[in-house]
């Protein structure tokens, strides 16, 4: 990845990441630490994690999301990659306690340490209305967090997401397995829109789209935008 270029004298924006050891947040981590258009990296963890204390720039906040997040670092710009799936949460209520209450919890906390943009990892057929629980839930969070005052929010929406979880010591999901040998088939045959996509495109995508926000409003990045974004 080629890193962004900035002018000289300009200020480099600070940043609080969510979800960091997940599949698109590593992503997004290795994305911030390698542009210099970027100052410091903050990332909240559950634990301290090993692998992230060897990156140079980036901070480690151990955070409770059953908590109320105080005294959060100052920050320009908030990304919000917490997700999880409802057979590994065990339920749908231990399902909505991650993806919807401690997702806002991290958007409205990092609103008060002074993030004026929010980038958040969404999900294709987020819909608040939607008869899915798994959609409705994404839905329910994206209308929650345009209402926190942000200047500009960007709603990802990837479609079935690509990635090493291995390398995350999770297990490959059976879904995501399918994705990625029809992804190498026929990938060519779907549109972007509906086709598979890698983590790291969405990383890319959303970073690149955060950083153009220059006027203020809620904006929706369809997958197959974050397939051109994220190239």
């Amino acid at each position: 990845m080629t890193p962004t270029r900035f002018a000289i004298g300009k200020r480099r924006r600070d940043a609080l990441v969510a979800g960091g050891t997940g599949l698109v947040g590593r992503e997004l981590l290795d994305a911030l630490l390698a542009d210099s258009s970027v100052g410091a990296v903050h990332v909240l963890v559950r634990t301290r994690n090993a692998e992230l204390a060897k990156r140079n720039g980036l901070t480690q906040h151990v955070v409770d999301y059953a908590q109320p997040l105080v005294d959060l670092p100052p920050a320009d710009d908030a990304f919000c990659c917490i997700g999880t799936t409802i057979k590994a949460a065990g339920s749908q209520a231990a399902f909505r306690a991650v993806d919807f209450d401690a997702a806002l919890a991290f958007a409205r906390a990092a609103r008060a340490a002074g993030a004026r943009r929010l980038g958040l990892v969404s999900a294709l057929g987020a819909d608040a209305s939607s008869r899915v629980f798994y959609n409705r839930v994404k839905g329910e969070l994206e209308q929650a967090v345009k209402t926190l005052g942000y200047d500009c929010v960007l709603l990802a929406r990837p479609s079935l997401l690509i990635g090493d979880r291995a390398a995350l010591g999770q297990p490959a999901r059976p879904v995501e397995r399918a994705g990625s040998a029809l992804n190498a088939a026929l990938g060519w045959l779907l549109p972007d829109s509906v086709r598979p996509i890698a983590a790291r495109t969405v990383a890319l995508g959303l970073l690149r789209a955060l950083q153009q926000c220059d006027r203020p409003g809620v904006f929706t990045l369809p997958s197959h935008e974050l397939q051109v974004l994220g190239r």
